[in-house]
């Protein structure tokens, strides 16, 4: 196989103008990878070599911004940001929204998410529950989670105010049988700790 001097343009190579979008470049780079691919193609395997190689080559350099600029540059290509009207100025307003924007990033016919990428995504939200289901099993296990409602016996609901104690014996109300503390017994204040229960 003879060498050229220089090497081919990488746009000759891909097969598209110096003006191609990124998913024009992605798209020829795909379709011509097939082609040239040892795997997949019909040529010798040493050319089938070469030539993929060149193709990942200008498609590596044709893929990354600051490089396609760089190599833009070094063969006399001008990126300079020109103004012009876009092309579906050039029909009645009623017709625009027919047309579809041609956006570098958003390409309505990018291919679907792999099955890989889809284990991917499946993995990482199954992590994320997991997480979720720790957080919440250490926090119950270490008491900072209160999951149960409050009951008779709580501490908090026992404290009663003491009611200053009248001149007379006779003046002060009685106390209702059905009360948890004996009438000898005063009630006592609890601290203030004891009366606080724990929250999240």
């Amino acid at each position: 196989m003879t060498e050229s001097s220089s090497p081919p343009n990488h746009y000759v190579l891909l097969k598209v103008n110096p003006t191609a979008s990124p998913q024009q470049i992605r798209r020829a780079y795909r379709d011509l990878s097939k082609l040239y691919h040892p795997d997949t193609t019909e040529l010798p395997p040493a050319i089938a070599t070469e030539q993929f190689k060149r193709l990942n080559n200008a498609y590596a350099t044709l893929s990354n911004p600051e490089m396609r600029t760089a190599y833009d540059y070094s063969i006399g290509i001008s990126r300079v940001a020109v103004v012009q009207a876009p092309s579906y100025l050039n029909c009645p307003a009623s017709e625009r929204g027919k047309y579809t924007k041609d956006n570098a990033y958003l390409d309505p016919n990018d291919r679907p998410l792999s099955p890989g990428e889809m284990f991917a995504l499946f993995i990482l939200g199954l992590t994320f529950v997991g997480c979720l289901v720790l957080v919440v099993t250490v926090g119950w296990s270490k008491g900072e989670l209160v999951l149960y409602a409050p009951n008779e016996a709580t501490p908090a609901e026992s404290v009663m105010l003491a009611v200053p104690e009248a001149a007379t014996p006779e003046a002060a109300p009685e106390r209702p049988m059905s009360s948890p503390h004996p009438p000898s017994a005063a009630p006592r204040l609890l601290p203030q700790t004891e009366l606080s229960p724990k929250i999240i």
